[in-house]
């Protein structure tokens, strides 16, 4: 049998059938005839022998071969272009096991994140897992609003003193269906009577009811007790259906912000400097001796605080977003905290907004380091009783409610806590403070109004005036309780004085069974009176 020779590239030259010894014409190497195996060629007609049977007049370079290549006509007949080598058997085989791996390691990456998703959801919220997958809207109050009071604690911080008193309190209440929410910041050193016997009694700081309920920080059940008659407590203060609570600490705030690589708030301080709170400084080496001002100055620039900003936005990292959310300037040197656990309290709010921001923005949420972070971060040191079925909502919302629609609260600031946390009303009269927040979080016509009453009391009977005035204060009308000058009086008499205010009239007939007088009364009353209330004597029937 005659050896094939093998060309360039693996390509073996195919003959046409009626021609099986035929040579394609490649250029610069020709053959002689059919004959030429033999060694004889013909010139003119002219056989020689002892030559070579084939002829290189020239050397051929590959761009020729692979011209002459692409010059083969495949339409002729029995002419055809020579198939590339398959690859072998062996390499097919590696590369499908390399491809299997692969797929093996993301299905296995992929059910590592849901399990630990799963796992980390157990911890945080009620039900199954089959719930996740639903979105179910949350529950609502008689406003069509969704309560959520935030209790932030530091048992995870070994040397924290008073590390189960809740430091942070706060309020945040969700309209789903108008998408946005008000968040309300409650003093932790608002004294208040706790109902039952704790450390201090049976009233001190409202900081100390979660830790007076159990004092048992490892069972799910003394948690979910804690949660469970904090919601009604907190709500009975301040005057809302709290549907919901989430129990974190110190943990969560700091992994949250690592997760995310950092947020952005911007310092709003009175202080031209900005703020400034020197009590972290042991974090750039203040207190130990090796440690030179210099060396704090390069650890914490530019003046060696570590909790150092001016006024406007600002980047945090994890450390600086946790310790800025505890800063209150209790410490000197410090500026920028003249009101001390108020101005506390707005950086909480604001670095909350800010998680929310940077947790919803573009690409965020598909990264799954990003996502895993959040999820341990979440799994570890949160509790609520938020149920699976209701995550997708809270989600949805997170990502749909812009931050312009989250509007903050400043108890202090809008007079109705004073400098140290008490109601400027009084000691444990909480009336202005749910008159407060009716106003701000629902649609009841008569909060709108703002209603102004003077309540006067002529009845001979002590405090009744008050009584009526908390009645109302209540119901979202401003209300003030005063002696009625000395005279005769009627049993109850209304004075409108405002008849712009329909549905605060209405009301106030309704209450007290009687028509309302547009006139003036014949003393003399505030100017900014809307309503005037007088309680007359009451006339025994004879």
């Amino acid at each position: 049998m005659t050896k094939q020779n093998n060309m360039i590239d693996g390509f073996v030259p195919r003959r046409t059938n009626n021609a099986p010894n035929a040579a394609p014409n490649y250029p610069g190497l020709e053959r002689a005839n059919a004959h030429s195996e033999t060694g004889i060629r013909r010139d003119n007609g002219v056989m020689h022998s002892g030559e070579p049977a084939l002829v290189r007049p020239s050397p051929v370079s590959r761009a020729e071969i692979d011209d002459s290549l692409r010059e083969i006509d495949t339409s002729r007949p029995g002419l055809v272009a020579a198939k590339p080598q398959q690859p072998s058997r062996t390499r097919r085989r590696r590369t499908k096991r390399i491809v299997l791996v692969i797929v093996a390691l993301l299905i296995v990456a992929g059910i590592g994140l849901a399990a630990k998703a799963f796992l980390a959801s157990s911890n945080i919220f009620k039900g199954n897992l089959f719930g996740l997958v639903q979105n179910k809207p949350l529950k609502e109050d008689a406003n069509g609003r969704s309560n959520i009071l935030v209790l932030g604690t530091s048992e995870d911080d070994p040397g924290h003193g008073g590390a189960y008193l809740t430091d942070s309190i706060m309020i945040v209440s969700i309209d789903q269906k108008n998408k946005n929410a008000q968040m309300i910041s409650i003093p932790r050193d608002m004294e208040v009577q706790y109902g039952r016997v704790c450390n201090t009694g049976t009233a001190g700081k409202i900081n100390e009811f979660f830790n007076c309920v159990n004092t048992d920080w490892t069972s799910e059940q003394a948690e979910e007790q804690r949660q469970t008659e904090a919601r009604k407590f907190f709500g009975d203060i301040v005057g809302l259906d709290i549907q919901y609570s989430a129990h974190i600490n110190y943990s969560v705030m700091r992994d949250l912000v690592a997760a995310l690589g950092g947020i952005r708030v911007t310092i709003e301080s009175t202080d031209p400097r900005g703020q400034m709170d020197s009590n972290f400084d042991w974090k750039c080496g203040l207190g130990d001796p090796k440690v030179s001002a210099a060396e704090r100055k390069r650890r914490c620039p530019p003046n060696g605080h570590f909790i150092d900003y001016p006024n406007g936005p600002v980047d945090l990292d994890a450390e600086h977003a946790l310790y800025l959310a505890m800063a209150r300037g209790d410490m000197e040197p410090t500026y920028g905290f003249g009101r001390s656990n108020p101005d506390r309290e707005q950086n909480q709010q604001k670095i909350l907004i800010a998680i929310k921001e940077k947790a919803t923005s573009t690409g965020t949420l598909v990264n799954p380091a990003t996502v895993m972070g959040i999820i341990e971060a979440m799994g570890k040191n949160l509790r609520t009783n938020f149920d699976t079925s209701e995550v997708g909502t809270l989600i949805s919302l997170a990502k749909d409610m812009p931050s312009s629609s989250i509007q903050t609260s400043d108890l202090m600031k809008d007079g109705i806590m004073d400098g140290t946390g008490q109601p400027v009303a009084g000691k444990y009269n909480f009336a202005a403070l749910r008159t407060y927040l009716k106003k701000k979080l629902t649609n009841d016509p008569i909060a709108k109004e703002e209603p102004m009453v003077e309540i006067y009391n002529a009845s001979g009977v002590a405090g009744a005036a008050q009584k009526e005035a908390d009645t109302l204060l209540g119901l979202g009308m401003l209300a003030s309780a005063d002696n009625a000058p000395a005279g005769k009086y009627d049993a109850k008499v209304l004075y409108v004085l405002n008849d712009k205010k329909p549905a605060s009239r209405l009301k106030l007939e309704e209450i007290y069974g009687i028509k309302g007088q547009v006139a003036k009364p014949t003393f003399e009353y505030g100017s900014d009176a809307d309503f005037v209330l007088v309680l007359g004597k009451v006339t025994p029937a004879n």
